[in-house]
C-alpha cells in the first residue's frame, strides 16, 4: 500500500515535518511493509518557509529583527533553490508563538519585523519574494511592515502613530514618500490561507482577533480601528481594500502587503502543494494521512487540511484528517472529501500534556487509524 503523508504543523508543539514522521512512525508501526511518500505542507504559517526550502533545496538564513512586541527575535527566511527567490514566513518575525500567552495583546503587536525581513530580502538583492502570511500575533493590518519599509502614519497633529492595531484609530494621513522605491521592481507574491476581509463581522479582528488575547470589547475598537485604516487608504491612496477577499489574512497584514508593496494574495497550500509535488503524490496512492493542531469550521476555509482533502477527492483516495483536537465543525471538510476525522487525544488531558506529548499522541493515533483501516479490509 503506497500512503501519503501530508500534514501541516500542530502549531506551539510540532512542525509539519515532524508531525509527518510522527504519522510515519504510527503507520508503520500497524503496517511495516507500508510504502510511504512524507509530504510535510503549510498554507503560509509556521512550517512554511521550511516546506519551500526543503522541496527546492534552497539555504535558510536568518537575522534579528522586531518581534510582535519589539523585542529582538532571531527571525528565519531563505533563498529558494533557483537563488534568486526569498521566502518569508511572517510568524518568524511577527507570529502568536513569539508572545507568551499572558502577554498576547493585538492592540500593541505589530508586523514591524516582518517588514525588516523584506528590507533584508531587498538589501540582498531579491525582487522575487514569497510570504507566508498565517500565524499571526498582530492585528495592525501591515502598517507595522510598511512603516518598517518606508511608510508613516500620522495622526490629525501630524505625529506619528505609535506601533500596533489600537492606534489606527487615530490614523488621520499616510505619508508613502518615503516608501522603499526597490519595492516598485518587485513581484511579491503573499501567501495566505484565509479569505476573510478585513473589516466587519468575518473580518480580522472578529475572526482572530480572540485567540490573539482580544476581549469582545477590544474587538469592537480593533475592528473600528482598521475600519479608519482602509478609509483613509481609500480616501488617499485610492485603493478599496476593506472588504477584499484576504486582506484580513494575519491581522490584515494581506491588505498591507497589497497596498504597499503591491503584491498578490494567493492560497498559501497552492504554493507549497506545487512546490512539494503533492498532486501527482496523491495522484499515485492508496490512502492519504493529513492534520493539523485544531480541525474544525476554520479548517474548510482555505486551510491546508482542506487542501489536501479536495486533492484526494479529485483522485478518488481516502484521506484520513488527525487534529489535537476534533470539533463540530471539522465535519464540514465530509463535504469536501475527509473519510474520517480523529482526535489524537486518548482522553482528556491538559492541554500542556498535549503539547508536550504530542509527537507520542499523533503516531499512537495513526497506528490506531492505520489499524482500524486494515481490521475493515478484511470484513
Amino acid at each position: 500500500m503506497r500512503i501519503v503523508i501530508a500534514p501541516d504543523s500542530f502549531k506551539g508543539s510540532l512542525s509539519a515535518l515532524e508531525a509527518a514522521r510522527a504519522v510515519a512512525e504510527g503507520v508503520t508501526a500497524a503496517m511495516p511493509q507500508a510504502k510511504l511518500d512524507l509530504k510535510p505542507i503549510a498554507d503560509g504559517g509556521e512550517g512554511f518557509v521550511h516546506a519551500l526550502l526543503t522541496a527546492s533545496g534552497g539555504k535558510e538564513q536568518s537575522r534579528m529583527v522586531r518581534g510582535p512586541l519589539g523585542e529582538e527575535v532571531s527571525a528565519t527566511w531563505g533563498v529558494l533553490g533557483d537563488g534568486t527567490t526569498a521566502v518569508i514566513e511572517m510568524a518568524a518575525a511577527s507570529g502568536l508563538t513569539l508572545v507568551p500567552a499572558s502577554r498576547r495583546n493585538p492592540a500593541l503587536t505589530s508586523t514591524f519585523g516582518t517588514g525588516e525581513l523584506i528590507r533584508h530580502a531587498l538589501d540582498a538583492g531579491h525582487r522575487k519574494i514569497i510570504i507566508g502570511i498565517g500565524g499571526s500575533a498582530t492585528n495592525d493590518g501591515g502598517a507595522g511592515m510598511a512603516k518598517a519599509l518606508g511608510a508613516r502614519f500620522l495622526d490629525k497633529m501630524g505625529q506619528e502613530l505609535p506601533c500596533g492595531g489600537l492606534a489606527l484609530r487615530d490614523l488621520a494621513a499616510i505619508d508613502i514618500a518615503s516608501l522603499d522605491p526597490r519595492l516598485k521592481e518587485c513581484t511579491i507574491i503573499a501567501a495566505c490561507d484565509v479569505t476573510n476581509p478585513l473589516v466587519g463581522p468575518k473580518g480580522a479582528s472578529a475572526v482572530y482577533g480572540p485567540q490573539k488575547g482580544a476581549s469582545p470589547e477590544m474587538v469592537t475598537a480593533l475592528d473600528a480601528a482598521l475600519s479608519n485604516y482602509a478609509q483613509r487608504i481609500e480616501e488617499q491612496l485610492g485603493m478599496a481594500i476593506a472588504t477584499a477577499p484576504g486582506a484580513g489574512a494575519a491581522g490584515g497584514l494581506g491588505a498591507g502587503l497589497v497596498v504597499f508593496t503591491g503584491a498578490k494574495l494567493t492560497p498559501g497550500f497552492d504554493v507549497v502543494a506545487e512546490a512539494v509535488g503533492l498532486e501527482k503524490a496523491i495522484a499515485a496512492a492508496d490512502l492519504v494521512f493529513t492534520g493539523e493542531g485544531s480541525v474544525d469550521g476554520q479548517s474548510a476555509q482555505g486551510k491546508a487540511v482542506f487542501g489536501v482533502t479536495t486533492l484526494s477527492a479529485k483522485y478518488g483516495k481516502p484521506v484520513v484528517v488527525l487534529g489535537g483536537s476534533v470539533l463540530p465543525g471539522a465535519s464540514d471538510l465530509y463535504a469536501h472529501g475527509m473519510t474520517a476525522a480523529l482526535s489524537i487525544t486518548p482522553g482528556p488531558l491538559t492541554l500542556s500534556v498535549c503539547m508536550d506529548d504530542a509527537y507520542a499522541l499523533l503516531a499512537k493515533a495513526a497506528e490506531t487509524a492505520m489499524r482500524l483501516i486494515l481490521l475493515g479490509s478484511r470484513i
